[in-house]
């Protein structure tokens, strides 16, 4: 088949990074534009050193829009007014990354493979989700889906750095950073609303309270979820529903063994937990932040949009040590 053209909008950054790493690798991909209004005229691997060798290709603060797919990695609330100010032939499949359509507002679907992939198939328009929604809702899934845990539930997530952007802030630098673990965002983070969202739709009847404490990490990449609830069966039985939920998602799997959140780094894995204590039912996940909390999941939504297998290009290690 002739290769798939796409375009990146927004290169510069740390997702569109990741983005431009996967695409240049990816074997139906021919990748024609990244745009960046604060790089252009510079070479890919002059901004994204590691990939000197790789591409020649220059960054453009032109549009391209003769593309079959376009990736959106600009900052919250900037995608909405690029797609005002730039219209795309009606076949192309724009994935956008920021928070800006995860409501599903104009015709936009929710990107969440393991849960909404007989429309992701067929989509035109897709919102990927945000990193810690992904790890969360990967993480709760099964158990919303057939309602194992009872009352509250109590959701702790750790981030890397990276999951703030690549613009400096008082909380990213490392002197900040380094040694350090702080909360933000308690019991209101914005990725909140998307979660329940989809819990709703797992479970029309859905009520429990989520109660989501997330720190900032001294690390540099990842998402390590820890969350547990009142369990009303056998944990037997949980893993069973766990295992049969997951069973054809070639990136989310449930291990018997406990997990490290290094077996998730650098791969665009969702690696999960589970185990009874004292009547709560605690589960544990481990993502990348960038890939399968964004640029990896991305690009899964491209390739079930295309018809391809959803793991090409996305066949990636982890860094054990």
């Amino acid at each position: 088949m002739d290769k798939i053209k796409v375009g990146v909008i927004g290169g510069a950054g740390y997702t569109g990074g990741e983005l431009i790493r996967l695409l240049v690798f990816h074997p139906q991909i021919e990748l024609v534009s990244i745009h960046s209004n604060s790089q252009k005229g510079k070479k890919i691997y002059e901004v994204h050193q590691d990939l000197i060798g790789d591409s020649d290709l220059v960054f453009t603060d032109e549009v391209n829009k003769n593309v079959d797919a376009v990736f959106l990695a600009l900052p919250h609330g900037e995608a909405k007014g690029f797609l005002e100010k730039n219209e795309f032939l009606p076949s192309t499949v724009i994935i956008d990354l920021s928070t800006d359509f995860r409501d599903e507002s104009e015709n936009f679907v929710y990107g969440m493979p393991e849960i909404n992939k007989s429309r992701i198939i067929n989509a035109k328009k897709i919102a990927n989700p945000g990193c810690f929604a992904t790890g969360i809702q990967l993480a709760l899934a099964p158990a919303i889906a057939h309602r194992i845990i009872e009352g509250p539930i109590h959701i702790n997530g750790v981030t890397g750095s990276t999951g703030a952007g690549k613009k400096l802030s008082e909380t990213t630098h490392f002197s900040e950073r380094n040694q350090n673990v702080s909360v933000y965002k308690l019991f209101d983070h914005q990725h909140l609303k998307e979660i329940k969202k989809t819990f709703h739709e797992l479970d029309m009847k859905f009520k429990n309270n989520l109660f989501f404490v997330p720190y900032r990490g001294n690390f540099s990449r990842g998402i390590w979820i820890t969350a547990y609830g009142t369990l009303d069966r056998s944990i037997e039985e949980v893993k069973e529903k766990y295992q049969a939920f997951y069973a054809d998602e070639p990136f989310t799997h449930v291990s018997d063994n406990e997990i490290m959140l290094k077996q998730a780094v650098n791969t665009n894995k969702c690696l999960i937990s589970l185990q009874e204590k004292e009547g709560q039912l605690v589960i544990y996940a481990a993502i990348d932040n960038l890939l399968k909390g964004a640029a990896g999941q991305a690009v899964q939504n491209m390739n079930l949009a295309f018809g391809l297998d959803e793991k090409t290009g996305l066949n990636l290690k982890s860094i054990a040590f």
